[in-house]
């Protein structure tokens, strides 16, 4: 639909042409063309004013009407092409007799487009539908690396200021990073499939990372944050564009990390599992203890999103899930799911499993089991007739079991290791690695607590769980290193990651 605007507009006359506005022309103010249909779309509450001005920011005042119409598609303001195909043709037409006589933009200041430090932005195939995002590394041209005018943010009203972050972030998400940094003192940079690029050459000051990380918090949340110095948090711009925030203060002043929650929950066989339906065989169970484990930045949170999302369409059972804070909101389908938020809705996770416990579920997910009271509690569930799955921050599983037990002072040691050899029902410990393509790729450790892992546990002799790892294959077990060994083999990671991944000797041998 735009195209065939875009074909008039590069032939009309008394405008400027795009063409020749992007072979080194000096640029125009913001043409007529778009304040007519930005005040077009005011008039019709199709899109508010700071949507506008975010949109402006991010395009820079010598965009022209395609791209700030394409933008606005992009950026889900207005998803019914059909009117913004009109109200673009209006504003084509209205633009070539001048400005509107109430001009959206007549407060908002001058702002030249944003430089991109980078990469170039691509040619913008303009269509009706908004195009999925090409991932860094994914192939195909690449998407145009986000940013704003960071060295603006002092003279931003607050306005302009709060739909240059909803921009940023959602350009951010777009673009296929996993996290952004706003730090004091510090370029702003994202992280794209574990690399790091910077989106500015401005140093942001003290000042500028002030209103930048404070510019979405509400007015508790600010005071939270000024009381404690530290504080997580769920931002959700729209129902799909979420994200997890932590902002804290250090010597140069605030800093914040905003990391990307997909907006779809994927299913069990879209993560890369190589035994997915071991996996399920652990969610047939109707009581017990799984374990997610993984280092940071490992894809434990999509993984245990997964799983309840597998629960919800297969079963009809209560689901009750602690989180610090939600990341990802599950609507219920087969079960009901009650979801809390450790801050908002409860004081801990331990609190929060003492009275869930009283609410009659059937599946507890607790987002991290951190502590001894929390590792505790999440084992006596287990135990009373509940499916308990929980996360921890480590690397297999014999470590897993260890930190598990090793929380527990000495005089309950054989209780405990009792208690877990009957509760535990899997570990999945999972990594992402760099693949040679430039994507990552997804090295799982599955172990299914079977007779043999049950005496080892009991036995307090967890070493020997590497043997049953290597043994298990019909169970659907694997063991970190051998999986590892089978993507270099196969020439998905290089000779330099699996070295890093493999600790055994002769292993690291027959990498060449």
């Amino acid at each position: 639909m735009i195209r065939r605007l875009r074909s008039r507009f590069a032939l009309g006359s008394g405008s400027f042409s795009p063409t020749l506005l992007r072979t080194g022309f000096p640029p125009p103010p913001m043409q007529n063309e778009i304040r007519w249909l930005v005040r077009l779309c005011l008039d019709l509450n199709l899109i508010n004013l700071s949507q506008a001005v975010a949109v402006r920011t991010a395009l820079g005042d010598n965009a022209d009407l395609m791209d700030f119409a394409q933008q606005l598609i992009d950026d889900g303001y207005i998803d019914d092409h059909a009117v913004l195909e009109k109200i673009a043709g209006q504003a084509l037409t209205k633009g070539k007799a001048g400005p509107p006589p109430n001009d959206p933009f007549a407060s908002v200041p001058h702002r030249p487009a944003p430089a991109a430090p980078s990469l170039p932005p691509p040619p913008r195939a303009i269509t009706g539908l908004t195009a999925p995002p090409v991932m860094a590394g994914g192939g195909g041209t690449p998407p145009r690396l986000p940013s704003i005018p960071f060295d603006m943010v002092a003279s931003m009203d607050d306005a302009t200021l709060v739909a240059s972050m909803n921009t940023l972030l959602r350009d951010c998400a777009r673009y296929g990073a996993s996290d952004l940094h706003l730090s004091a003192g510090t370029r702003p940079f994202l992280r794209t499939q574990r690399a790091l690029k910077h989106l500015a050459n401005h140093v942001l000051t003290e000042a500028d990372s002030r209103r930048l990380n404070t510019a979405l918090l509400a007015p508790h949340q600010r005071k939270i944050f000024e009381e404690f110095r530290d504080y997580d948090y769920a931002l959700a711009l729209d129902a799909t564009s979420r994200y997890r925030v932590n902002l804290m203060v250090h010597k140069a002043g605030i800093s914040g990390c905003y990391r990307m929650v997909p907006a779809t929950i994927p299913r069990l066989d879209q993560l890369g599992l190589r035994n997915v339906e071991a996996v399920r065989k652990l969610l047939a169970y109707h009581n017990g203890l799984i374990l997610v484990t993984g280092p940071v930045g490992s894809g434990k949170t999509t993984t245990l999103a997964a799983l309840v999302a597998e629960l919800n369409s297969t079963r009809q059972d209560h689901i009750i899930t602690v989180e610090d804070p939600i990341e990802v909101v599950q609507p219920a389908q087969g079960c009901n799911i009650t979801q809390r938020e450790v801050g908002p809705h409860t004081a801990s996770f331990a609190s929060a499993l003492k009275g869930a416990l009283r609410e009659d579920p059937d599946v507890i997910i607790i987002g991290e089991l951190r502590d001894l009271e929390t590792i505790e509690m999440a084992i006596t569930a287990s135990e009373t007739g509940h499916l308990v799955i929980g996360t921890m921050h480590t690397s297999d599983a014999a470590t897993t079991l260890n930190r598990l037990l090793d929380v527990f002072p000495p005089s309950q040691q054989a209780q405990i290791r009792a208690s877990v050899a009957e509760s535990l029902r899997g570990i999945l410990c999972q990594r992402l690695l760099p693949a040679t393509d430039g994507s990552l790729v997804l090295a799982t450790e599955f172990l299914v607590a079977n007779t043999a892992v049950s005496a080892l546990i009991r036995e307090g002799k967890t070493q020997g769980l590497r043997n049953v790892l290597e043994t298990g294959l019909r169970e659907g077990m694997s063991l970190m290193e051998n999986v590892v060994f089978d993507l270099y083999s196969k020439g998905t990671i290089s000779g330099d990651t699996a070295r890093q991944n493999i600790s055994s000797r002769m292993m690291k041998a027959k990498i060449t």
